[in-house]
């Protein structure tokens, strides 16, 4: 039999993001999870706000750097990322 993969981090680190239970994905699971989260959000709705036609690619190059950097940290805080089918 081959060897399982932990969806665990090592001991000692504290997962800021839990893996979901259907899908792909994470969700906040600490308050620094909550705060990154929150973050994202708060950056994500500036930029929306502030849309205009004339500056779109600067907008839509800003919008993809916060989602790369969110993705990022929930990959480095968070549980092993793969699809789930539930328990």
């Amino acid at each position: 039999m081959g060897k399982v993969e932990s969806d665990k981090k090592p001991r000692g680190k504290e997962l800021w993001f839990k893996a979901k239970h259907y899908g792909y994905g994470w969700c906040p699971s600490t308050w620094q999870g909550w705060i990154i989260l929150l973050s994202w959000a708060i950056l994500f709705s500036i930029i929306l706000v502030s849309f205009n036609e004339e500056n779109f690619v600067c907008s839509f190059l800003s919008l993809g750097l916060i989602t790369a950097i969110l993705y990022f940290i929930c990959y480095k805080k968070g549980e092993k990322a793969r699809w789930r089918w539930g328990k």
